[in-house]
């Protein structure tokens, strides 16, 4: 169809559309994601909130993690602060996945590559946890088997306590969900370090991947490391979820994005035109 001028074209309503979605594509700081950014903010916070509870719960009342016997004992006995524990640890899985998807729209335009690679390796690291639900300090699953354990007679409880032991042997092997989770923090901070956000909470990131790795490679040498890689986490994670929140009002009204016609100032693309003295060639004007 053809434009006012006589031009072909769509029309001017589906090129404000269409320019309004790449807007919303290509920068980070459109108003479109400021959903998403402070949900992802709160999201970070929580996750934060939630493994300090575990660990002040954990402190307050830890649970034993080598004999399976005395486990199930402990958790018959003290089984609301055991869930509690276990939820805690497990919940913060669903909010680190929200973080990494907001991440990935924010640092999408600086590199697409590490977005899209940090995404990936990160919301596997999370989808695993999500699907393996079982914690280095235990699983829900034990909770089933303390029931059927205190439950059955002398003969039966061997066999619950075998199982128990194999649960808690699973809780002491790396899983690949810990190896994932620093190398995503790594790989999506090596963008972040020159995005929109804060420079520093990259470089936070890439020492928090790289420390995450090595904690994951020497977990048995070397457990002292887990003791800084932890909080460290925690701090990546509550820094970022801080910027993501800051980020759609520090930068929603000073974006100065706009599409043509609606404040922004205009330069006129050259127009091509059909020649039919030059046999059909297009000339520029």
């Amino acid at each position: 169809m053809t434009d006012a001028d006589g031009t072909f074209g769509p029309p001017a309503s589906s090129n404000r559309s269409y320019g309004r979605a790449m807007v919303s594509v290509s920068d980070p700081t459109a108003p479109e994601w400021t959903v998403l950014y402070r949900t992802a903010g709160v999201a970070a916070l929580l996750y934060v909130a939630s493994l300090v509870a575990a660990l002040v719960l954990f402190a307050v009342n830890p649970p034993p993690v080598s004999d399976g016997g005395e486990v199930l004992r402990f958790i018959a006995a003290h089984k609301v602060s055991y869930v509690a524990q276990q939820i805690l640890w497990f919940v913060p899985a669903v909010f680190g996945l929200i973080v990494f998807v907001a991440l990935f729209v924010v640092l999408f335009a600086t590199s697409p590559s590490l977005a899209v690679l940090g995404f990936a390796i990160g919301a596997a690291s999370w989808t695993a946890l999500l699907a393996v639900p079982v914690t280095s300090e235990g699983t829900l699953s034990l909770v089933t088997l303390s029931d059927q354990f205190v439950s059955a007679n002398l003969a039966q409880q061997p066999g619950f306590v075998a199982a128990a032991e194999a649960l808690l042997a699973e809780n002491g092997t790396p899983a690949l969900a810990g190896v994932l989770t620093p190398l995503g923090i790594l790989l999506i901070s090596l963008p972040l370090s020159r995005g929109v956000l804060p420079h520093w909470v990259g470089w936070l990131g890439v020492g928090t991947g790289a420390l995450g790795l090595a904690s994951e490679a020497l977990r048995f040498a070397v457990p002292a490391l887990y003791t800084v890689y932890g909080p460290l986490l925690w701090v990546w994670f509550a820094a970022v979820g801080v910027a993501l929140l800051r980020l759609p009002l520090r930068d929603g009204a000073s974006r100065g994005v706009g599409l043509p016609g609606e404040g922004m100032p205009t330069v006129a693309a050259p127009s091509a035109s059909l020649d039919v003295a030059t046999g059909g060639r297009r000339r520029r004007s």
